[in-house]
């Protein structure tokens, strides 16, 4: 599991004006036989990645998104996190190498603690890449050593192509590519609300995709846990669940919802993150299915809303 805010004790999400992020650990055991993994299909290519390799992808994929960046900046910077650490956020390497991207603390990268948050790292790289002229029409490898700066400069190029299928899944250009396959096997804990009426589980989730995606507009929930208009037996009602808004409906909120289920599913078990809904596709913990059409009974109402047409809807297990 990757660590992104150093100081996260007890069962005490803290923030940190740094990372403005929350991070929770989280494990369970194995059901599949092949284990738990993850996986992004695009244009025929598949990339298979641990669980761990996809929340660090997840985020690297994210911060572009929060950033404004084009997909190619999340191409970019996933190649050199492959060629750095497998995308692991690996506590030493070469000299005084850290973290996603091997940043060293002697180069200016920052300090041992801020290179090895994930959050910090990723934005390090974006401000470098940023400053460079030209960045999005130049080649993978050669961006990536502008930013890197590496010993070994064609090395990135080895992995652009598994980049490529990563970014435009995560950021959100290919729908319904990403997907987990976990075990689903998640201790319950309490079920007592908070003051905005949600669960604490729950309550990280809205804090982690504010801390990432930056201000989002969210619904579902309600201080005292009232909460009406959906479905019965929806996880809302026990104040599990989070409505994502992505409105106006258009192709670039449609492509910025995917972003953010994506990030969601990458995120899942770190998260307790059972169910996420979008764009009339569903994805569940511990099923082996992926994305599968949703079909929501037929009810009154706006179908856009009963089909997640406008909003990424996350609930989280009990």
């Amino acid at each position: 599991m990757r660590k992104l805010v150093a100081a996260l004790v007890a069962l005490t999400v803290v923030v940190t004006a740094a990372v403005v992020g929350y991070r929770l650990l989280s494990g369970s055991a194995t059901l599949f036989a092949g284990g738990e993994e993850c996986t992004a299909s695009v244009n025929g290519r598949t990339v298979t990645l641990t669980v761990e390799q996809a929340e660090n992808a997840g985020l690297i994929s994210a911060i572009s998104v929060q950033r404004g960046m084009p997909a190619r900046a999340a191409t970019i910077a996933l190649a050199a996190a492959f060629q750095e650490s497998k995308l692991y956020n690996l506590e030493n390497g070469d000299r005084d190498s850290l973290g996603l991207f091997q940043q060293r603390p002697s180069q200016g990268w920052g300090t041992r603690a801020q290179i090895l948050d994930p959050y910090y790292a990723t934005n390090a790289f974006y401000d470098a890449l940023a400053k460079i002229n030209g960045y999005e029409s130049m080649a993978v490898t050669e961006a990536a050593q502008e930013v890197q700066r590496s010993g070994f400069p064609e090395a990135y190029a080895a992995h652009e192509a598994d980049a490529r299928v990563l970014a435009s899944a995560l950021t959100g250009n290919s729908p319904h590519a990403f997907s987990c396959q976990l075990d689903g096997n998640v201790k319950a804990t309490g079920a007592k609300l908070n003051s905005v009426g949600l669960t604490h589980r729950a309550d990280v989730v809205r804090r982690d995709a504010q801390a990432v995606f930056g201000e989002l507009s969210l619904g579902g929930f309600a201080p005292g846990g009232v909460t009406t208009g959906h479905m019965a037996g929806s996880a809302h009602y026990e104040g599990r669940a989070i409505d994502i808004f992505v409105r106006p409906i258009s192709a670039a909120n449609k492509i910025r919802g995917w972003a953010i289920a994506h990030y969601l599913v990458a995120e899942a078990e770190r998260l307790s993150i059972q169910t996420v809904i979008f764009d009339d596709r569903i994805w569940k913990s511990g099923s082996t299915d992926g994305w599968q059409n949703y079909n929501p009974p037929d009810a009154p109402g706006n179908r856009a809303i009963l089909e997640h047409r406008d909003h990424v809807h996350v609930d989280v297990y009990a």
